[in-house]
């Protein structure tokens, strides 16, 4: 089907008409889902080993048919101002998770991550993840805050995740996943956090909140960054 969600994501200017949206919560409820979703965060044998264990095949085969959907899954996160859409792109030659911020009050969507073979990002600090998942917030694809939590986190990276990250992100892994050590694996995948590894997060007086890394959208070293104007709108929809 494509309703709510997938057509309003698929109408999100800057990002619409790139493919069919459709919206499959019941795929939050799918432990494969979750496997493959968080795959590029496992970083080396060992981590993957944790994280798949004998559930590789399995899947990998329910990942080659959720990108063979002719329907490209959204899932929506409404935040502070605005809503966080989290797209897996299905195009042709072209599979990917791409995360949007959108505001019916802005000309177009900002790109915050986009996960698959050429990664930009991160996205997202610890304190602006933790605080879409657990804002409860109506008129997203779930209110439950740990589905929400590991939706967001392959667009999440930050040096400065609290000593109780590791705890909430085991937790999370127990109740959405089949993992046998949830607890081994969240420090495992906190320690590399996927590609590009961890950044470093700051707000210099009262400017947005940027990064300094060498791929993040939001890192206003970067030739391809977002504008300042966009920059402060981004923060400010995030803020925790």
């Amino acid at each position: 089907m494509t309703n709510g969600v997938g057509v309003q994501a698929g109408r999100t200017p800057g990002y619409g008409g790139r493919g069919a949206f459709g919206r499959f919560p019941e795929l939050l409820d799918e432990p494969l889902f979750w496997l493959g979703h968080l795959c590029s965060w496992a970083r080396g044998e060992v981590v993957e080993e944790m994280l798949f264990g004998a559930d590789y095949e399995a899947a990998e085969e329910f990942h080659r048919g959720l990108s063979g959907r002719a329907e490209w899954p959204v899932f929506t996160v409404p935040v502070a101002a605005g809503r966080l859409h989290v797209v897996h792109r299905n195009a042709e030659g072209d599979v990917g998770t791409d995360y949007l911020l959108h505001h019916p009050d802005w000309d177009r969507a900002e790109l915050l991550a986009r996960d698959d073979g050429h990664f930009m990002g991160p996205g997202l600090s610890w304190p602006e993840l933790t605080a879409a998942a657990d804002n409860g917030l109506p008129g997203g694809s779930t209110v439950d805050a740990d589905s929400r939590l590991l939706l967001l986190l392959p667009a999440c990276g930050d040096t400065a995740v609290p000593a109780e990250a590791a705890g909430r992100l085991a937790a999370a892994l127990r109740a959405r996943t089949a993992v046998e050590e949830p607890e081994r694996l969240a420090a495992a995948l906190l320690e590399g956090q996927g590609p590009r590894g961890p950044v470093s997060w700051s707000v210099v007086g009262d400017g947005p909140r940027i990064s300094d890394g060498r791929y993040s959208f939001r890192n206003p070293a970067n030739p391809f960054a977002l504008s300042a104007d966009r920059l402060v709108r981004v923060a400010a929809a995030l803020a925790p």
